[in-house]
């Protein structure tokens, strides 16, 4: 999600008989391609001012906080946080498309267990423990076998479909870690996934939520899966899913952090972000994200 940018200042100074300052805005736009011919905006064009709050009270002004210390580490953030109880939706940073990684493997679960629903056969003992590895210790093997019985391509065909998610594309080369979509899209999935509205049965999507809320503290890879959401949200109930990637449009560190928290999942949240470091660094920028919005481990 980051690019070269450039800072576009506009100011200006009228004077009759008292004094006027003029507001500045800036507007990033997106410097280089990824890979591939796949084109895409990694910072896209901001509003000229801020949109008024939409979200519960101070959680705008937090979340653009956050954004702005991201920015401070040298990163491109985006956030999306939607409290299910109220309907508020809050969006800041960058809103443009990005690689999922991981959390794409979502949408490769979600797909395998509405087909097994839909031709009322049971997850076998073996599909279930290797479901159970691929969402808790993030399981790249599971994730291609699953792909690929599912299609590939077809599976994120069926799942915007289903889940109306209408910034979220198949992968441009066929590999389920390169599905792009948007922090905004990942919250309506969560929110469609528990409120049963993108079709799965709720015995099923509480199994995907149930593995969520079991997520290892490391991959079954050994990367450590505690960044973000868990450590951030320390305090409270959290099911995550995380992804993470290298490299993107370059040395780009490509992290996210993505789930449910709040007493009866009230509060669906995505946050993602790039920056051109290790991936130590990318981790703890991630989590510091959090932190600034909810220092006390709470929403």
């Amino acid at each position: 999600m980051r690019t070269r940018s450039s800072l576009l200042l506009v100011g200006g100074v009228v004077a009759l008989t008292v004094a006027l300052l003029g507001a500045s805005s800036a507007q990033l736009r997106a410097g280089s391609p990824p890979p591939a011919t796949q084109q895409v905006s990694l910072l896209s064009a901001k509003p000229k001012s801020p949109p008024p709050p939409v979200g519960p009270v101070g959680l705008d002004q937090l979340a653009e906080r956050a954004v702005q210390r991201g920015q401070e580490s040298g990163a491109d953030i985006s956030i999306a946080i939607l409290d299910r109880q109220t309907g508020q939706l809050v969006t800041r940073g960058d809103g443009a498309p990005f690689p999922t990684a991981s959390v794409s493997k979502l949408f490769i679960a979600d797909d395998l267990l509405m087909g097994l629903t839909q031709a009322r056969i049971p997850l076998s003992v073996e599909d279930s423990r290797r479901l159970d590895t691929m969402l808790r210790a993030s399981d790249d093997f599971a994730a291609g076998e699953f792909w690929e019985r599912g299609g590939g391509n077809a599976v994120i065909t069926r799942i915007t479909e289903r889940y109306g998610l209408r910034e979220t594309t198949p992968p441009y080369d066929g590999n389920w870690w390169n599905t792009m979509s948007t922090t905004a899209d990942l919250v309506r999935y969560y929110d469609k996934l528990i409120d049963g509205s993108g079709g799965l049965p709720a015995q099923q999507a509480n199994t995907i939520l149930s593995d969520l809320a079991a997520s290892a503290p490391v991959g079954i890879d050994g990367y450590p899966q505690r960044f973000g959401i868990p450590d951030g949200l320390f305090d409270e109930p959290v099911a995550v899913k995380q992804g993470w990637m290298c490299c993107w449009n370059g040395p780009n560190q490509v992290h996210l952090s993505t789930g449910v928290a709040g007493t009866d999942r009230r509060f669906a949240i995505a946050i993602a972000s790039m920056q051109p470091v290790d991936e130590a660094t990318a981790r703890d920028t991630l989590t510091e994200v959090l932190k600034t919005m909810f220092p006390n481990g709470r929403i």
